[in-house]
């Protein structure tokens, strides 16, 4: 296995662009690989631009009407077909849609491809992570569902047990249906409470089809929850499950939009909370699939002072090149982000919280406590379904 890590990177995915009014911006992923670039992260990885995902890969997860459905309303955006989620304010058509989301498919299947062949120990798409596409629909940004196509094709080349770990603010719903009764899918979210935002899935209760008992793991964390809280949470259900679980490989995906600045979600997780659990997904990956990961992007709306600082430390982790939080951000960039954005760019790449400091659950809990309340109601859920003690 090559110990080089991919960057999985074409520049026409910045054509995934809903229009000048729409929250979802492409510059979030022109700044993020101009970050890359500012700190030579992309000298340490092969940049690799995988091929669009052709139709016999698309079929993996969506639907043959949907996929016909998006292809016309790529060519003819003002006939798009509203029942499959087209044309929608959150999900607006435009011309050559098709074309770019099968773009952004490609790199995530291409990294799993990559990863799974041993090509590369790790890979990163940051343009992906659109979890909340449906097998038959467009939904919250999100057209082809480029995670749960890589899960398939992992799993179409021969992978036993796929986990895969979403730790955007909203639930990673299209990927749960995808293999809601597949136990050789491990999929676990941790999101804000599905009372409090889109898509109102992601209850503690939904663990998976009969046939699959266990097999989704969701923590619905209350709005408001922090740094502290946000790693608690994770720390306290997602390394148990994976070691009980016993992953071949691992898929991430991390949306920045947990952060307290983001416009679209009530959170409040800091960028150094992010870092540390981009850490430990990949410390997690080392203990469980010998290196085996597949990091993804995902939502996050703050797209100048959050999103590329974020996937920027991502892209660091993944290429074995950590980037300290105290490091000043190259002026070039600043520069750059001054010049198409007219805001300012942030000075450093922290918001001055690390080390983030968590309290582990092995020292008890306060059943009073909201965020204690969220964790033990998702261990209390799957836990005992996977021979776990809650």
């Amino acid at each position: 296995m090559s110990g080089r890590a991919q960057l999985m990177w074409d520049e026409a995915v910045t054509g995934y662009d809903f229009g000048p009014d729409h929250p979802m911006d492409p510059v979030r992923l022109a700044l993020t690989r101009s970050l890359v670039s500012a700190f030579g992260l992309d000298r340490e990885m092969d940049v690799v631009s995988a091929k669009p995902a052709g139709e016999s890969t698309l079929r993996l997860v969506h639907r043959e009407d949907y996929v016909a459905a998006v292809k016309a309303a790529s060519a003819d955006p003002g006939g798009a077909d509203g029942s499959y989620g087209l044309g929608t304010m959150d999900d607006p058509a435009f011309a050559g849609m098709h074309e770019v989301s099968a773009l952004i498919a490609g790199q995530s299947v291409g990294a799993a491809e990559a990863v799974w062949r041993g090509d590369a120990l790790h890979a990163v798409n940051f343009a992906g992570g659109l979890h909340h596409a449906m097998p038959g629909g467009a939904s919250g940004f999100c057209i082809y569902n480029d995670a749960s196509l890589a899960i398939a094709r992992l799993l179409e080349l021969g992978a036993e047990r796929v986990a895969y770990v979403d730790v955007d603010v909203h639930h990673g719903d299209g990927v749960q249906a995808a293999f809601w009764e597949d136990p050789r899918v491990l999929t676990i979210s941790l999101h804000e409470h599905p009372r409090t935002l889109f898509p109102q899935t992601g209850w503690p209760e939904e663990t998976g089809a009969d046939t699959a008992q266990g097999s989704a793991v969701n923590v619905a964390l209350p709005a408001g929850t922090g740094d502290a809280g946000w790693l608690r949470a994770f720390h306290s259900v997602v390394p148990e499950v994976l070691a009980e679980f016993r992953p071949q490989v691992l898929v991430t995906q991390h949306g920045a939009d947990t952060h307290f600045e983001d416009p679209l979600a009530h959170l409040a997780v800091s960028l150094d909370a992010q870092r540390a659990v981009q850490v430990a997904l990949h410390d997690l990956a080392h203990e469980h699939t010998e290196g085996r990961w597949i990091a993804l992007g995902g939502g996050g709306y703050a797209v100048v002072d959050v999103v590329p600082r974020s996937w920027t430390h991502l892209v660091g982790i993944v290429a074995g090149r950590e980037i300290a939080p105290e490091t000043t951000i190259p002026e070039e960039w600043r520069q750059q982000v001054f010049a198409r954005t007219r805001q300012l760019a942030p000075v450093r790449m922290t918001d001055g919280r690390w080390p983030v400091e968590w309290a582990g659950w092995e020292a008890g809990y306060d059943p009073a406590d909201r965020l204690d309340q969220a964790v033990l109601a998702a261990r209390k859920a799957v836990f005992p379904l996977r021979g776990l003690l809650p």
